[in-house]
């Protein structure tokens, strides 16, 4: 075995959050939830991700977010994994609330209704799930997972991978919105096939 001896390696100050201080590759997600008075929040997320590769879904919030309390309180959510085309409209899911709870700029952005719940997705989006709750971890700070059975899922055709479409097309021609985190995004349109080892089970 090779060790070797890095002189340009930094130690991180962990009483300040590591992930300011380097830049690391995420999914972009909108929450969907509906508000105590009947009306749809929408909210973006970048700490989402499957968990395994079976059916549950999840993403970390806050108590301090709406997004957390109604999520509870309807036992749903809906997930919305938006086009490039639509980072001005999911920026705009980020606007703070009013005075009166209320995020008027969602009416003006482009929706479509989930089907098994009361729910909306970003229009402009590839990939639409609706997950019903399934349990909400607290403990990681002031922060939470929030975990979800995946009920319905849905996709544009055009994004759907088939024996017949080469996977590096299907990329170039169907761009990814990338975040990177904390305070940046990409278009991801070039891929190469992972050099996996041979004989390796995913």
């Amino acid at each position: 075995m090779t060790v070797q001896t890095n002189t340009d390696i930094v130690e991180l100050d962990l009483e300040h959050s590591i992930w300011g201080r380097v830049f690391s590759v995420a999914p972009l997600v909108v929450i969907g939830t509906r508000d105590e008075d009947g009306s749809y929040d929408l909210a973006p997320k970048h700490l989402a991700l499957p968990l395994g590769w079976g059916g549950h879904f999840g993403f970390v919030c806050t108590p301090a977010h709406a997004t957390y309390h109604n999520a509870i309180r309807e036992q749903f959510f809906t997930v919305s994994y938006p086009n490039p085309s639509g980072i001005v409209v999911t920026s705009l899911t980020a606007s703070p609330r009013c005075e009166d709870s209320r995020k008027p700029v969602l009416n003006a952005l482009p929706q479509r209704r989930s089907v098994l719940y009361d729910g909306v997705f970003v229009a402009d989006s590839y990939l639409f799930l609706e997950c019903k709750l399934d349990q909400v971890v607290d403990g990681f700070g002031e922060h939470a997972l929030i975990v979800g059975k995946i009920r319905r899922a849905e996709a544009r055709e055009e994004s759907i991978r088939r024996m017949d479409r080469d996977d590096e097309h299907l990329i170039r021609e169907n761009p990814l919105l990338t975040f990177i985190a904390p305070d940046r995004y990409a278009k991801t349109e070039e891929s190469r096939r992972f050099p996996f080892p041979e004989g390796i089970r995913y």
